[in-house]
């Protein structure tokens, strides 16, 4: 049974995905330069390369099976699919920013008429309509931040992730509307039909997005330190636990870490007595 993946064709989701997608086991195969489809290193599975705002209305029409794009490109185009999984890249807040020089600096100094350009227009508009603000929403295909230099628009909806951008052409943000990031979308028709394979592909691209996070450790400790290590590296579901054959009492304890956990259990674990440290990176997490 066959199963079809949208995937950008370009943009700041398009590196992340195809990594996500190799280090899952489905990387492209065989995409020539200009080819728009790909198969993998799985046979029953084939990419195909699109706009990543044109992919939520692909899956929906069952062109694809399953597709990676933004939840904010989702509630934008108004698709009807069955959100599968975060893949915890592309994060991004989509907020309403105002120009230094409009004298804007909150929801409520927006007044009736005010021009708002934004590529997100339904969500815009929705936003605005549930907060009683009449504007003028101005659609625009991209770099809406430099609107308002130009004298298009005092308003903008769009993605913010560090700010800088913001920043450096004037804009404050003054209202956040929704947090957004990479996600796997299915078409309904297709989980209906070829649930078991999706679920594959699912858990194996899941497994890939827990792993990135984590770190195996392992480390060689005094017998008696057993309890105070256990409250230092508590690992998923306690850490495993083996006895090594020493002079002394000696056990061997591994455990999966929080990356950014890393540093300090390696700090504390050895204050009380652990010896012989490894971290090791971890493929693939199955939850």
């Amino acid at each position: 049974m066959e199963v079809k993946i949208a995937v950008p064709n370009k943009g700041r989701l398009y590196e992340p995905t195809i990594r996500l997608l190799e280090d899952a086991g489905f990387g492209a195969a065989d995409r020539g330069e200009r080819m728009l489809f790909s198969r993998t290193r799985d046979p029953s599975v084939v990419l195909f390369f699109a706009r990543a705002q044109d992919i939520p209305k692909i899956v929906e029409r069952g062109a694809t099976d399953l597709g990676i794009t933004g939840l904010d490109l989702v509630i934008e185009s108004g698709a009807k699919l069955v959100e599968l999984l975060d893949l915890g890249y592309g994060k991004a807040k989509l907020a309403v920013a105002a120009s230094e020089a409009s004298g804007i600096k909150k929801l409520r100094d927006i007044r009736p008429g005010t021009r708002v350009a934004t590529e997100f227009p339904s969500i815009a508009s929705e936003f605005f309509k549930k907060r009683g603000i009449k504007v003028e929403i101005s659609e625009i295909s991209g770099s809406a931040e430099i609107t308002p230099l130009i004298g298009i628009a005092d308003v903008v909806v769009d993605l913010v992730s560090t700010g800088t951008t913001m920043r450096m052409h004037g804009l404050t943000v003054i209202e956040e509307i929704m947090e957004t990031s990479a996600r796997l979308f299915a078409n309904p028709g297709s989980m209906r039909e070829k649930r078991q394979k999706i679920e594959q592909i699912k858990t194996a691209v899941e497994s890939v997005v827990i792993a990135r996070g984590k770190k195996l450790i392992l480390m060689n400790i005094p017998a008696d330190k057993l309890e105070e290590i256990k409250r230092i590296v508590p690992g998923m579901a306690g850490p495993t636990v083996s006895k090594v054959e020493a002079d002394t009492p000696m056990l061997a304890i591994q455990a999966v870490v929080e990356t950014q956990r890393v540093e300090e259990v390696i700090r504390l674990a050895k204050r009380a007595g652990a010896r012989d440290i490894l971290v090791i990176p971890i493929e693939r997490v199955l939850p």
